[in-house]
């Protein structure tokens, strides 16, 4: 694909400014794909950045989340987790429709669309959010060590800072290398927790009748605070950025026909992609509900504590060394997703570029900071509830990412050819509505509730 500069392009109708060096430049375009051939080898091309994207909907927030939604409320969010899932899977597609037909990330069209004094803030509540996705893959992965190794907190939370190592190592290797790890990690999950739900043996029929909707949601604080803190670890506003800017990866033709079909197989990838990540979020909150709120433990929302009660109720010494690999891979994938969205969304508002490893220990460094403070003063237990706290601060910046993706493309003018269909925007715009909402109900009941 040819590059467009700030040098060299001229500025389009509904953009502000030019169209600049896309984010990711070094992996921009890099990956072929198939203009001929069977769908599903054209299919192949395009599977990846999928994964990349479901990693941040199942990371150690999540579980946080649905631990204590299981435990304490049992299967009744399990229809959270699926109606936050088909949200996501329309905000992604729309996400890979925006990278694809315009030619810009997330990060990229705000800079482009807003002026400074409204981009800038929303690149500020941008990096919160990043901060407080990395926020729980430090406590995550510190936990998963802490777990295996019997490595301290304190000491794993510093761990944390060297994956850097890792991501520049797989970065060097090309960037199918990093699917490729991130799809691996992703399987050995998926076996951990399907053997943990096997011998957790759940009620079906409880599990079933969990993803009907009911409005104890709306009613109950206790369960609106923790179904919201659900959506805003599945529908994670880093996400948005990170899929818009990474289905570039990929080497497609500038042709309308060449982009719609871009743009069609890139949201098929991401829906299968999305829909693992649905199993496995479900599977979290039913092995803590046919666990823990079976057995009357209803508080239960601490990764390390989920280790220590889980063998006698599974009756198996096995079930919590799987539970700290998955954890562990999770906090692993995780932070490869946070380093590219870190990097996307600087390069993109900015269009600063730093080198890797300064980008992501600076990002590192402010998440490693609460958490030592947070583990020195209250220890294990504290760092549960700062988990689901990271997740409801991510929730309440969704509708920040979430209404300018909607509004650029429904917009004709910016999108051209791309734009999505009338009804798809009045569905697109619903699903924003809801989320803010939402999270303004939260806000309410957090400040005047009882």
């Amino acid at each position: 694909m040819a590059v467009e500069t700030v040098e060299n392009a001229p500025v389009k109708p509904g953009w502000n400014r030019p169209r600049g060096t896309p984010s990711l430049s070094e992996v921009f375009g890099s990956i072929r794909t198939r203009p001929d051939g069977s769908f599903w080898r054209k299919l192949s091309a395009f599977l990846g950045p999928g994964y990349l994207v479901a990693v941040g909907y199942m990371d150690p927030g999540n579980w946080a989340t649905s631990l204590a939604g299981g435990s304490k409320f049992g299967y009744a969010l399990l229809t959270v987790a699926l109606v936050s899932n088909l949200m996501a899977i329309l905000l992604q597609a729309l996400c890979a429709r925006l990278g694809i037909g315009a030619g810009r990330d997330l990060a990229q069209a705000c800079r482009d669309a807003f002026p400074r004094w409204m981009s800038w803030p929303l690149w500020v509540v941008t990096e919160i959010a990043i901060c407080a996705t990395d926020l729980a893959e430090v406590i995550g992965t510190a936990i998963g060590l802490n777990l295996l190794f019997g490595i301290p907190l304190e000491l794993g939370v510093v761990i944390t800072a060297l994956d850097v190592f890792l991501i520049l190592w797989l970065q060097n290797l090309g960037f199918r290398w990093i699917e490729a790890f991130i799809v691996t990690l992703l399987g050995v999950i998926a076996v951990c927790f399907a053997i943990q739900i096997a011998l957790a043996d759940p009620e079906w029929g409880a599990v079933i009748r969990g993803f009907a909707p009911t409005t104890d949601i709306v009613r109950n604080p206790d369960m609106l605070y923790l179904a919201i803190g659900i959506i805003g670890a599945t529908v994670m506003p880093h996400n948005l950025f990170l899929h818009s800017g990474v289905v570039q990866t990929r080497r497609y033709g500038e042709t309308v026909a060449d982009r719609r079909e871009a743009i069609k197989l890139a949201t098929i990838d991401s829906t299968i992609a999305l829909t693992f990540a649905l199993v496995i979020n479900a599977a979290i909150l039913i092995l803590a509900a046919a666990t823990f709120n079976k057995t009357g433990q209803t508080e239960v929302a601490e990764l390390g504590e989920v280790h220590k009660l889980i063998a006698p109720l599974l009756g198996s010494a096995w079930a919590p060394t799987l539970f700290g690999i998955a954890l562990l891979c999770c906090g692993m994938n995780s932070t490869v997703t946070a380093t590219l969205a870190g990097q996307i969304v600087m390069e993109g508002f900015l269009n600063l570029r730093l080198p890797n490893w300064a980008r992501r220990l600076v990002t590192r460094g402010v998440a490693i900071v609460p958490v030592v403070i947070v583990t020195a003063l209250y220890g294990e237990r504290g760092t549960g509830q700062l988990l689901v706290f990271s997740q409801v601060v991510l929730s309440m910046q969704l509708p920040f990412a979430v209404i300018p993706l909607v509004r650029f493309v429904s917009d004709r003018n910016k999108m051209g050819d791309f734009a999505i269909p009338v009804p798809v925007a009045a569905i697109a715009w619903i699903v924003a509505a809801i989320i803010v909402i939402l999270n303004l109900k939260l806000l309410f009941d957090t400040l005047f509730g009882s």
